[in-house]
């Protein structure tokens, strides 16, 4: 069996005009028909670089490949070196020889193009096939990747979809071709866990009946044990340790892996501090034992922070001829509930389930159709601008997609100093420069990045940035919408403890919305589970994960990619 493709010696640099970074460091991968082998490292190591640089979908500059080899075969014909390849002729690969699944589904889709046609685009261009047979096509693949009423997908727009709906379509995109390897940059990333599960099954399905071969990129080492025959861990641009997935999980030789290994929520208990990459690797904190603290308990006869009574959220989805809406999706149905002070509330359920929307409905980022929320006893739904605006202070929001929450234009330093200017708590530049530092640092990112833009960091490090903007104003109450979903798992440790470590400091309360049940059970004190807009059940963190009521959530435990444990 000819290998189908080999990444030799390759060595990236980044070029700016003040530095020069060494991205990756004589990485070799060697990838088989049929086999799926999963890249493992933390943000920024250098798995993306390492896969954008097979289609040639680097900017250069300031990317520069300054050694290496890219051998690329189908069995078709002798093996090419795609990097020699001109535009031209890497155009006709990509798509139909070589998929690739982006990370963040919202900046690759084009917002001013249906879905349908989207899809359609990748099958004109790469098959001998007519418009209709296109749109025929076009639906089956909407359909396997198990979205809701394929037809009407097929005619709506990115905007229209939710977060996880965007990623199944970018799905649909890049296997439509039936390319000879599939490149998946964190396609689960925005998934809960039940469609997380299809879609692992359709990969697994497609691959045996095709002989697919699939590089398969992730922070979750949960789904890495589910999916992948091998895993190869990097580490600041250089391979450190390469095997079989089984081994690797129940026998890792390098430092850096039993570090991504321990870190993982799931072997620990709730509040319990989890072991952080620097404690294996600096031989002075490996010493330190996580400590477990006490499972908060103060909430339960305190002070009601928050409120929600009948609230509603109504979107019209279907309007007479003269415009008036004759139908509607209840994306919130008549949800009341409540928030203790110092509370972490969990909130689970499938994509689309109107969690999001939820949490936006309590800051008033979106208008409840009906129903009132109540923070510290004030109505938020009667509240005028002007008052909202002040109270912004104590509210505060984390995204799930941090690309699209970020001003391109706008340097990160500046974006992390915008609340602390808009609501005049520092009265200087170099005071806010100087509490913008403490945030990176706090966020464990590098407080000379504060002139860098957004496009110039990981996923990864991009959530960390909109936290930090989000802590900027020491706020009582956050929602954190997926915040934790695109950090992997060593940075996703570091995020959890601060957020641990500042709420024990800071007494502030927080939703924690999220489709990683394991994450949700170790930092929440309650659990509210979400269907088609109503809540169906809620109770502490350990009796719902244990003992589940409803059918709906002992479905969505049992998703739960368990791997090797």
């Amino acid at each position: 069996m000819s290998t189908l493709l080999s990444i030799q010696n390759l060595s990236i640099e980044f070029h700016t005009s003040t530095s020069q970074t060494k991205a990756l460091q004589n990485v070799n991968v060697e990838i088989q028909p049929g086999e799926i082998v999963a890249l493992v490292g933390e943000s920024g190591s250098g798995k993306s670089i390492t896969v954008l640089s097979i289609l040639q979908l680097l900017a250069s500059p300031p990317a520069k490949i300054t050694s290496g080899k890219i051998l690329f075969s189908d069995n078709e014909n002798e093996p090419i070196d795609l990097l020699k390849k001109n535009t031209k002729a890497i155009q006709k690969i990509r798509g139909r020889k070589i998929g690739m699944i982006f990370q963040e589904p919202m900046t690759s889709l084009n917002p001013v193009l249906t879905c349908g046609a989207q899809i359609q685009e990748a099958l004109l261009q790469h098959k001998n096939i007519s418009k209709r047979e296109a749109q025929q096509q076009t639906i089956q693949w909407l359909e396997k990747v198990k979205l809701p009423s394929p037809e009407n997908i097929y005619h709506r727009y990115p905007h229209q979809l939710s977060g996880g709906q965007k990623q199944r379509v970018m799905i649909a995109m890049a296997m439509c071709c039936e390319p000879a390897l599939l490149i998946c940059d964190e396609p689960t990333t925005a998934l809960d866990v039940t469609v997380q599960k299809a879609i692992l099954d359709l990969l697994k399905e497609l691959q045996t009946q095709t002989n697919l071969a699939i590089i398969f990129i992730t922070h979750d080492l949960g789904v890495v044990a589910e999916i992948a025959d091998r895993a190869i861990v990097l580490y600041k641009g250089e391979v450190v340790e390469e095997n079989s997935v089984k081994e690797i999980f129940q026998n890792p030789q390098n430092a850096y892996a039993k570090a991504l290994l321990a870190c993982r929520p799931i072997h620990h208990q709730r509040g319990e501090r989890l072991p952080v990459v620097a404690d294996f690797l600096n031989p002075q904190t490996k010493q330190k034992k996580a400590i477990a603290v006490e499972k908060n308990n103060s909430f339960t006869n305190g002070e009601i922070l928050l409120q929600a009574k009948n609230l509603s959220v109504w979107f019209p989805s279907r309007r007479s001829l003269l415009g008036k809406a004759t139908s509607y999706t209840k994306a919130v149905d008549n949800v009341s509930f409540e928030v203790m002070k110092g509370e972490t509330l969990g909130l689970v359920g499938e994509s689309g389930c109107g969690k999001t929307t939820l949490g936006r409905t309590l800051l008033r980022l979106i208008e409840p159709t009906s129903g009132s929320i109540f923070y510290k006893g004030t109505d938020l739904t009667a509240t005028k601008k002007t008052a909202l605006r002040d109270l912004r202070k104590e509210i505060q929001i984390v995204f799930q997609d941090p690309y699209s929450s970020l001003n391109p234009r706008i340097s990160i330093g500046d974006a992390i100093a915008e609340p602390l200017q808009v609501h005049q708590l520092t009265k200087t530049s170099i005071q806010s420069r100087k509490k913008v530092a403490e945030l990176l640092e706090k966020v464990n990112l590098n407080p000379d990045h504060f002139n860098r833009y957004p496009h110039e960091f990981s996923g990864g490090q991009r959530q960390r940035i909109v936290i930090a903007r989000a802590l900027a104003l020491s706020p009582s109450f956050i929602v954190c919408d997926e915040s934790v979903s695109a950090l992997d798992v060593s940075v996703q440790a570091q995020v959890l403890n601060l957020l641990n470590d500042l709420k024990k400091e800071l007494g502030f309360t927080i939703i924690f919305i999220s489709h990683d049940l394991s994450v949700v059970k170790y930092f929440s004190d309650r659990i509210m589970v979400m269907q088609a807009g109503k809540i169906v059940e809620t109770a502490d963190a350990d009796i719902l994960y244990t003992t589940p009521k409803t059918a709906y959530t002992q479905k969505l435990i049992a998703a739960i990619p368990k791997g090797i444990m």
